[in-house]
């Protein structure tokens, strides 16, 4: 019954997706398929992510009063909670935005990574296909000539991938020094809390995220490539800055 889900939520609608755009793609090339369906997702997703970035970009705003709320209350982890609540629905934000919209990706990049895992391409399977969709003439695995698409352990790749996901982490959660300095000395369990959030959020999650890559077939670090890339490009048009 999942696996049925899966395959027509996720699955199929990525696999014809890439079989479209390697056929209308004058070259074949996968790799630009792959950064075109990615660009989709993102256009799809794009009022799901600019929501979320605002989110973000509110609670920055708020956390001195967060903060207030936390040394007031910390002794009653309850009432902290509903006061950080009614705080965060007094000014219309959503804390869960964000995680709301990994989770959102997140099939799409399992899905991604199982559609070249059970060697969905180079060989086209038109069973698959949905009726509108022709088998492409040709599936050029090589992208732009010399990266192996359904190839793992591409270490440029995985490299580039981590430093994307480093810089977009600090373009959407501000300079690190500013996070520690915010943190009150009262609030020391909370604080510790946070900065261990922030130093995983920072620099594990991205480093895991490289290791992940190495180690499965380039479309998917060309993919969460491409994301990274989109979502910086977001936060810039937000209005974010680099900040030391």
């Amino acid at each position: 019954m999942i696996s049925q889900i899966f395959h027509a939520v996720v699955y199929d609608p990525l696999y014809n997706g890439l079989a479209f755009l390697v056929g209308v793609i004058p070259s074949h090339d996968m790799g630009l398929a792959v950064i075109a369906l990615t660009i989709v997702v993102r256009i799809i997703i794009y009022p799901l992510s600019q929501r979320a970035i605002h989110a973000q970009m509110a609670m920055k705003k708020l956390a001195p009063e967060i903060e207030k709320l936390k040394v007031k209350h910390k002794n009653d982890r309850a009432e902290q909670g509903r006061a950080m609540f009614a705080l965060y629905r007094e000014h219309g934000v959503r804390p869960l935005a964000s995680i709301g919209l990994l989770f959102l990706q997140l099939p799409v990049l399992f899905g991604l990574y199982w559609v070249f895992y059970s060697g969905g391409f180079p060989e086209v399977d038109p069973t698959l296909l949905y009726s509108f969709i022709s088998v492409p003439p040709e599936v050029n695995m090589e992208f732009l000539g010399f990266v192996d698409m359904g190839a793992n352990h591409n270490l440029v790749l995985a490299v580039l991938v981590t430093l994307s996901q480093v810089v977009y982490s600090r373009l959407s959660m501000g300079s690190r020094k500013k996070v520690l300095d915010a943190t009150p000395v009262e609030a020391s369990l909370s604080g510790d809390l946070a900065k261990s959030f922030d130093l995983q959020a920072r620099y594990m999650l991205p480093l895991i995220i490289g290791v992940f890559s190495y180690f499965v077939a380039a479309a998917v670090p060309l993919y969460w490539l491409t994301s990274n890339l989109c979502m910086i490009g977001q936060e810039f048009l937000a209005g974010r800055k680099w900040k030391g």
